[in-house]
């Protein structure tokens, strides 16, 4: 069934039955160190392909690139398969989220290989928040339609894939994107969150202006809220596989510990 994605998102978190034990973290900031590592996670709906464009830059850069290939079986699942790849990193790290990986990655993010934290169109709950949660008092643009399965989990709609998803990409790599698709679990959007790596890791976001998968405001105010660095880019929601460029420049100036933030 095709469903309204801010109503399917805040009910799976009223349904929700898990309890989140601890509150945001308030550490003191940890002195930045230059990084050469870089960690990929992506979101629902898709895989760790989209961040081809975005390695091949880095890795010409001279980083060490490591894409995240998330399960999306629940956040505990995805936080795991990050947490592998943090761990075999063998220095200072940057960690990357789109989209649902923003949430993986304020998870993963308390790991103590990571200095820094990039946000690409993506979600950035407090501990004790769930994903869901954010949506709240937003509107979901009509272009975005989930079609959730009997089995809890949720694909894109076909139809809607190209306007909704990568409205930027050209017919054949909207198809190609829509086609390889991978479904995520809606009730991970009800789990609550126990660690916020924003609140103790400098942050920067990458907002795509064309984003149908989210509001606009709710991007500006999730970034807003986590002190990040903000650089905003004319791209759809598949900003990582269209704006490679910008991307890779975000995270470049992260590992080079930029200051100021940039619009």
């Amino acid at each position: 069934m095709s469903v309204n994605v801010r109503n399917l998102l805040v009910a799976a978190a009223a349904a929700a039955s898990i309890v989140s034990p601890t509150h945001a973290q308030t550490a003191e900031p940890a002195a930045r160190a230059p990084a050469k590592n870089v960690v990929l996670v992506h979101g629902a709906f898709a895989d760790g392909s989209g961040w081809r464009g975005v390695y091949d830059r880095l890795t010409k850069q001279g980083y060490r690139v490591t894409i995240v290939q998330n399960p999306l079986t629940s956040l505990a699942d995805d936080v795991a398969a990050t947490r592998r790849a943090l761990d075999r990193q063998d220095g200072p790290t940057i960690l990357v989220g789109h989209s649902w990986g923003g949430t993986v990655i304020t998870e993963a993010g308390v790991h103590p290989n990571v200095v820094g934290l990039v946000y690409v169109s993506a979600l950035s709950p407090d501990a004790g928040e769930t994903t869901a949660q954010q949506y709240e008092g937003f509107t979901t643009p009509p272009e975005f339609v989930i079609d959730k399965q009997a089995d809890g989990y949720g694909f894109v709609n076909l139809e809607k894939f190209k306007a909704g998803f990568a409205a930027d990409a050209t017919d054949e790599d909207a198809a190609f994107l829509r086609d390889s698709q991978v479904p995520i679990n809606m009730s991970v959007f009800a789990t609550k969150l126990q660690r916020a790596a924003w609140r103790t890791k400098p942050s920067w976001a990458v907002i795509a202006t064309e984003d149908k998968a989210f509001d606009g405001r709710m991007l500006q105010k999730m970034a807003q809220r986590i002190g990040a660095r903000i650089t905003e880019v004319k791209a759809s929601h598949a900003l990582c596989f269209t704006r490679p460029d910008v991307v890779a420049d975000v995270i470049d100036r992260a590992a080079q510990g930029a200051e100021a933030a940039v619009r």
